[in-house]
């Protein structure tokens, strides 16, 4: 049995943004929770193109699995693509399955560049808009509410304004 190297995978950062960019229209980043602050900062994912594909923000998550946060990305650049009008800073119902409140929450421009410092090199600084997508626990309570579960609370903090 002849050993036949494997390809080089290891491609820039910029390339792979680019790269998926160009075949999806958007590419999506994953940040790795701070466990060096007090309390924590969780990790979260983020869009990268959907104002250039679709005239919406960017868009952030927070709590969730970068695979989760894939399907929900791919939802939501389904519903702009066939031109369904995203209201932002509101509650919405019917996004998520049950009727479950949710909330598209902009984020001001200094925590853009703090959070999404991908996106904010992908476009060599230029300024950008983006959101937060704040979804709720188990029993309906969005984490700007008095009852949302306090045990995952560090799980979805809120960066965004309603």
């Amino acid at each position: 049995m002849t050993d036949i190297p494997l390809p080089d995978f290891h491609i820039p950062h910029a390339e792979k943004i680019e790269w998926m960019v160009e075949t999806h229209g958007w590419a999506m980043e994953p940040v790795a929770a701070n466990h060096d602050v007090d309390p924590p900062f969780a990790g979260y994912v983020y869009t990268i193109g959907y104002p250039e594909a679709f005239g919406f923000p960017e868009v952030v998550l927070f709590g969730l699995t970068p695979s989760a946060a894939r399907g929900l990305f791919d939802m939501i650049a389904d519903l702009l693509r066939g031109g369904t009008e995203i209201p932002l800073g509101v509650e919405l119902t019917g996004f998520f399955d049950g009727e479950l409140r949710c909330v598209f929450a902009p984020i001001a421009p200094d925590v853009v560049r703090q959070l999404l410092k991908t996106a904010v090199a992908w476009r060599r600084g230029a300024e950008f808009d983006a959101v937060q997508l704040l979804w709720p626990d188990r029993n309906g309570f969005l984490p700007t509410e008095p009852g949302f579960d306090r045990r995952v609370v560090l799980a979805q903090p809120v960066v965004g304004a309603i």
